[in-house]
């Protein structure tokens, strides 16, 4: 009990310094707590809605996937006379029709695309009574025919959609004009996709290409029938191979599964940020908790003077940090669910509405984010704890009660820190003359680690140094001033190389993954000016198949000497050694050869697009024993099985169309029916000589109707590509700025407790002529050096880093090494920045102390 009353008393006289170790334990649990909270929210709001939209059981064609066939830009459907054929099975209380397609577009008046930006799909279909269980009409009316549609009503928020505006759908069987007669909310949560309602037949004409077709039949049971019981009188009716048969668990368990990978990878990713913010707090709490011990050495000589035992020291300050964990962890599970409500919202301006409604607290989060924060808090303490365990008697008759400011690095912990470095630069450069990713990515994540932990055990050590040469270089302009701030970072080491590595753990990540993207863009635009000779690529950015109207266009467009069409189909492969594998090969124009240039080990390539010809990548040629001239079986999908010779193989080291398998389109017209031929994915063109310029205005004059394409030359194409690797990393690096806010709060703790640990001897100063300006110079250049120092560990780190991740993924075609300096130097002087705006603080109050009460403080 009176280890309790001790701890208790000691947190609240020091309840301003452990404010920001709490902060970090906040901010961590409520990382952790919130990205749980967000994940079990999306979760719901798909569960909901897949239990809204399924039927008792569904019947869907056999190569149904999700409702569209998104090859062929056409749904795959089962025949409208299904319907009145479940009608007479036993159990059935009613059967209705869906017909729907996801392979539309839909643009306003204003030709503009009224999809979701988020990626959620555009669904166009008929009204059934499984839509009245998630919509309801809320303006207007349903449509009642050809030239009527209606609109869901975020949607219509969206893009100002009223009653009697027009709107044009365009799919793969050409498009065509409605006018708005209705808008329909969402009774749930809409997840961000845009719903399109017509009448049956036009769905069925104009979207599926058959009157007397549709893509699901939905199946009611009568009272007292399960879905289990009517889902095997239906499969006993129809039979078993010809068409899907789903209960409405299943078809639920089948979305979830869809969306649960997609899920998981946000989950997963968002908690390795937080466990990096959460190692960033080790060093803070450890800081912490040192100099608090180290503060009160003369009061801990007292207890252990008058009775207390090591174990009751060691006790009383691990109950501190229990009490912080527990505190903190409790205000960061609450932080977590406004975290969550926050991440809501953001997904809400991109698109995807989720509704507080669904909000998920399961028991396991606020569990998981207090046992966390609690248990890192008290291992963190650990150490400190011992330290004030073996504080001995003798200390509290000494004049100052502190133990020398200046002690050693330990010979151990240096040595040790040496010796982890060394092995981890060993695997690095083992990571980087791999010629195998697998066992690289091993060498690579061993690298990694055994430097991180190498530099921090050694950071003592290297502040030393390192101080000393960013002294010279900073610090000296500033005088007295200058090197009394060098003087105060180098006196103790240990403190300063545990705050310079909270800094240095962020700025590594930042600095490797920069060098990573920019090497990933410079070489994406050197593998585009070396391969690919088309002056133009057009594609959908939504990964829509280009619909045949425009190919037509494209092909009449004045200027363009030839243009190339590029389909996938899937394929089962036979070689010669009589193994069989699923893969996809590419149906191509022959003047593909001209306008991807791609190397071979064997043959040539426009050979392969002769009649019943191939290549194979050498991968494939090497794993199957195949060489030019040999025949591989390829069972098409889509299609009858084909005996094609191998005339080429080609180079798999590339990373433009890697490990692609070649055959011309009229080679794949033989064998698949033109009604099952996948539309092209993209189509490449080829200016005439001296048109480059008037051939790209006129091809993005023709498809100015179709805005879901986009026609980019090899410029425009480098430019997307550097925008999307530019917006990953900015993504990534607004979530590491998490443990950069942490390591920040580590400088301003360590400088606000350095500054009560040198409160008579800042009083001394004040006494013998220094300024209050003065004064907070010395402590923000101090914080300065400390963030420097931290920085130069973080980059050094971070470049060996990415040099060695960028030469492992040479194998898969990251072959040009850039370093982005400017970013580099950016970082560099940011974290000087960072300095400044952490000692704001500590200097401010370290200005405003009564000189006579500090000169009086023991």
């Amino acid at each position: 009990m009176t280890v309790l009353r001790t701890s208790l008393r000691n947190f609240v006289a020091h309840k301003g310094r452990m404010l920001l170790s709490g902060v970090a334990v906040v901010l961590s649990v409520a990382f952790v707590c919130g990205t749980l909270v967000f994940t079990d929210t999306m979760n719901t709001t798909f569960d909901r809605l897949f239990e809204q939209t399924a039927a008792d059981v569904t019947v869907s064609s056999k190569d149904a996937g999700g409702g569209e066939a998104p090859a062929t830009g056409r749904p795959a459907t089962v025949p409208g006379s299904l319907v009145e054929e479940l009608r007479g099975v036993e159990g059935v209380s009613s059967v209705s029709g869906s017909a729907f397609s996801t392979g539309v577009t839909v643009v306003n008046a204003d030709n503009e695309n009224m999809g979701s930006s988020t990626g959620a799909p555009t669904i166009a279909s008929n009204w059934t009574s499984i839509d009245e269980r998630s919509m309801e009409v809320a303006e207007g009316r349903l449509p009642r025919g050809p030239g009527e549609v209606m609109v869901d009503a975020d949607t219509a928020d969206k893009h100002g959609l009223e009653l009697g505006d027009e709107l044009r759908t365009i799919s793969a069987l050409g498009d065509f004009r409605s006018r708005i007669v209705g808008v329909a909310a969402f009774r749930s949560t809409n997840p961000g996709a845009t719903v399109v309602y017509f009448d049956t037949g036009t769905v069925q004409e104009r979207l599926l290409g058959d009157s007397d077709a549709y893509t699901d039949v939905y199946v009611t049971a009568a009272g007292g029938v399960s879905d289990e019981e009517l889902k095997e009188r239906v499969v006993a009716e129809l039979g078993s191979g010809e068409y899907k048969v789903r209960t409405q668990e299943e078809y639920t368990a089948e979305g979830q599964d869809e969306i649960g990978s997609f899920l998981d990878v946000i989950k997963y990713a968002l908690l390795g940020f937080a466990g990096i913010a959460l190692l960033v707090g080790v060093f803070l709490i450890v800081n912490t908790f040192s100099m608090l011990v180290a503060q009160r050495t003369r009061e801990i000589g007292l207890m252990r003077a008058i009775g207390s035992s090591r174990r009751q020291v060691n006790r009383s300050v691990l109950v501190e940090a229990l009490l912080l964990g527990v505190l903190g962890s409790v205000v960061g599970v609450a932080a977590g669910v406004g975290l969550a409500v926050g991440l809501m919202e953001l997904m809400g301006l991109v698109g995807m509405n989720l509704s507080t409604d669904d909000l998920t607290l399961r028991w396991v989060t606020p569990v998981v984010g207090v046992v966390l924060g609690v248990v890192v808090t008290v291992l963190a303490a650990y150490l400190p704890a011992r330290r004030a365990g073996r504080v001995s008697p003798m200390a509290a008759l000494r004049d100052d009660g502190l133990p020398s400011a200046g002690g050693r690095v330990g010979r151990v912990r240096s040595g040790v820190g040496l010796v982890l470095t060394l092995a981890g630069a060993g695997a690095l450069v083992a990571a980087a003359g791999s010629d195998e990713a697998a066992g690289g990515s091993l060498f690579l994540a061993v690298g990694v680690l055994l430097t991180l932990v190498g530099f921090v055990l050694i950071g003592p050590l290297l502040a030393g140094g390192v101080v000393r040469v960013l002294g010279a270089v900073v610090l000296r302009v500033f005088g007295p001033v200058g090197r009394m701030a060098e003087r105060n970072a180098l006196r103790n080491p240990r403190r300063t190389g545990a705050t310079g590595a909270a800094l240095m753990i962020g700025l590594a990540l930042v600095s490797s993954l920069s060098v990573v993207g920019a090497s990933l863009v410079a070489s994406a635009g050197d593998e585009l000016d070396r391969s690919v000779g088309a002056d133009f690529i057009l594609m959908s950015g939504a990964g829509q198949p280009v619909v045949p109207e425009v190919v037509e266009r494209v092909r009449a467009t004045e200027g363009v000497a030839h243009v190339t069409e590029y389909r996938w189909l899937e394929a089962r492969l036979t070689g010669p050694d009589g193994e069989s594998v699923k893969e996809s090969v590419t149906a191509a124009s022959a003047t593909y050869a001209e306008d991807l240039r791609v190397e071979t080990v064997a043959g040539e390539l426009p050979a392969a697009y002769e009649r019943d010809s191939m290549s194979v990548p050498e991968d494939f040629a090497r794993a199957h024993g195949v060489e030019v001239g040999d025949r591989v079986e390829v069972d098409f999908a889509a299609g009858g099985t084909a005996e094609l010779t191998v005339r080429a193989v080609t180079a798999s080291d590339t990373s433009v169309d890697q490990d692609a398998m070649y055959l011309s389109t009229a080679t794949a017209e033989r064998y698949v029916p033109r009604d099952r031929m996948p539309l092209n994915m993209m189509l490449f063109a080829k200016a005439e000589e001296g048109q480059e310029d008037a051939a790209y205005a006129a091809l993005k004059g023709e498809l100015e109707a179709f805005p879901q394409y986009q026609v980019r030359n090899q410029a425009d194409y480098k430019e997307l590509l550097e925008d999307q690797v530019g917006q990953l990393l900015n993504m990534v690096y607004g979530l590491l700025a998490l443990a950069i806010v942490v390591a920040v709060l580590g400088v301003v703790n360590t400088l606000a407790l350095s500054v009560v640990e040198r409160t008579r001897e800042i009083g001394l100063m004040r006494a013998i002529g220094l300024s209050r300006r003065q004064l907070r110079r010395m402590i923000r250049l101090e914080s300065v050096v400390i963030a420097l120092f931290g920085a130069l560990l973080g980059l050094g780190l971070g470049l060996g880093w990415g040099v060695a991740a960028q030469r492992l993924l040479a194998l898969e075609g990251l072959k040009v090494l850039q370093v982005p300096w400017p970013t580099i130097a950016g970082v560099f002087f940011g974290a000087a920045v960072v300095g400044l705006v952490a000692a704001l603080v500590p200097a401010f109050r370290a200005g405003r102390m009564n000189v006579l009460n500090a000169i009086a403080t023991e």
